[in-house]
């Protein structure tokens, strides 16, 4: 047992509950995302479980000394105040690449909000890549991934087949989760 697993489930009380396979490549979306501490919790998941996943994150956090911590833990920046065709790129490597992991808050913001970002789902969709619904209960003190979602490009109707998944999670900051 490794120290992440013992500070997640044992010093934090996390439980998980995971029924899905990690396939060699795939797209997280995590939700609810209303705290900075769903980061920590996130890579001590990760670590606890042995595996690394890359994530987006706004460039601001990407300062020195913190950049490249950051960039070590597989954190990619986002320069949200240039038009680069993101999801485009992201599915390109992801189609080039042996294995691909990448873990997206699709909420984008710790704010409340309803308008979720479609990002990750392009990506999935134009990559040919399941989507792990992963979420983060703080209520329950749960780790939860029960369903693996399939891009059809319905987007409107998959987006709301998602965002359903995540409607009884509670994140640390309840009133910042908006479906």
């Amino acid at each position: 047992m490794n120290i992440c697993h013992r500070i997640l489930f044992g010093w934090m009380g996390f439980s998980e509950e995971v029924t899905e396979n990690f396939p060699k490549k795939y797209i997280i979306a995590l939700a609810p995302h209303t705290s900075n501490w769903d980061f920590v919790v996130g890579m001590l998941y990760c670590h606890a479980k042995g595996f690394q996943c890359n994530f987006l994150m706004k460039k601001e956090w990407f300062f020195w000394p913190l950049g490249p911590v950051m960039r070590k833990l597989g954190g990619i920046p986002v320069y949200r105040n240039k038009k680069q065709g993101m999801t485009d790129i992201a599915a390109q490597k992801a189609m080039e690449m042996d294995t691909f992991r990448l873990c997206i808050t699709p909420e984008g913001t710790r704010k409340p909000t309803t308008e979720w970002k479609k990002g990750f789902y392009y990506i999935a969709l134009k990559a040919n890549l399941p989507i792990l619904l992963y979420g983060l209960d703080y209520e329950h003190k749960q780790v939860k991934c029960t369903r693996t979602f399939m891009p059809t490009g319905d987007v409107e109707k998959d987006m709301d087949e998602i965002k359903a998944y995540y409607k009884d999670m509670k994140g640390r900051h309840p009133e910042k989760f908006k479906i």
